[in-house]
């Protein structure tokens, strides 16, 4: 069994894979520690792992792992992937975005591909259907948002909007302008790259991830035309990083 880390800005999310490719278990962490992956491995039958962070890892996790492990991997910039990168500073690409545009890769391999990740940042990325990472760009989150129009104005409360809630057109009231102005504003966004690269390439699959994915999801979907290029995948960057670790074993 293998064991995937993805250690983000705000959270760790963890799974338990097969070579296969299958998912046997998940959990989130809020605070990630070598005492944690002591548990994993006395209580999973894990032979393999590999961690992912955007944050600096404790050395005790790495040792952790690299103890119990028949194959580790610390996956950087260094670590070779299944997919061609053609990012021209890749010691400066997330290593976030590239597990999910080779987790996106990996689920539909012969398709050109939009890689959205909604998450403190959102992210957007492009591979082609020949498997060539192109690059991609970075845009504040929702929360980032919300904070900086609270932080930058004097009179604009901080708004978190609830994932259920449904999204007007146009607020009634401050609280609802924020929170449309913002998931709207996210959404008409997404719905622009894919109407952008729709006219460059007629054919091409959108994979959207990320913790404020749903967030946003309804409202892209609100259109035909997008209804049927996208698609969600919560797990995304864990399903690369599993291929990223059998890429290597192999």
């Amino acid at each position: 069994m293998n064991l995937c880390i993805d250690q983000g800005n705000s959270r760790t999310k963890v799974a338990l894979m097969t070579d296969e490719g299958k998912m046997i278990n998940h959990f989130i962490y809020k605070s990630f520690s070598s005492a944690d992956v002591e548990r994993l491995f006395e209580l999973y039958d894990i032979t393999d792992s590999i961690i992912s962070s955007v944050v600096n890892i404790e050395a005790a996790v790495v040792n952790t792992l690299s103890r119990n492990s028949q194959h580790f991997v610390l996956f950087d910039h260094n670590t070779p992937v299944p997919i061609v990168n053609r990012y021209e500073t890749p010691q400066t690409l997330g290593q976030d975005r590239l597990a999910a545009a080779v987790g996106a890769k990996s689920l539909c391999p012969n398709e050109n591909l939009l890689i959205i990740d909604a998450g403190s940042a959102i992210t957007y990325d492009f591979v082609t259907a020949e498997g060539e990472y192109m690059g991609g760009n970075i845009a504040p989150g929702l929360k980032m948002r919300f904070t900086m129009l609270h932080r930058m104005t004097k009179k604009l409360p901080l708004v978190e909007a609830e994932e259920k809630e449904l999204i007007p057109l146009f607020g009634k009231n401050t609280r609802d302008a924020i929170a449309a102005g913002v998931i709207r504003g996210v959404a008409y966004e997404v719905k622009g790259y894919m109407r952008t690269l729709h006219e460059k390439m007629p054919h091409f699959r959108t994979y959207l991830t990320g913790g404020h994915a749903s967030y946003v999801l309804n409202n892209v979907r609100s259109s035909h035309s997008e209804q049927r290029e996208i698609h969600y995948e919560k797990n995304l960057v864990l399903i690369g990083l599993n291929e990223i670790l059998i890429f290597n074993k192999k």
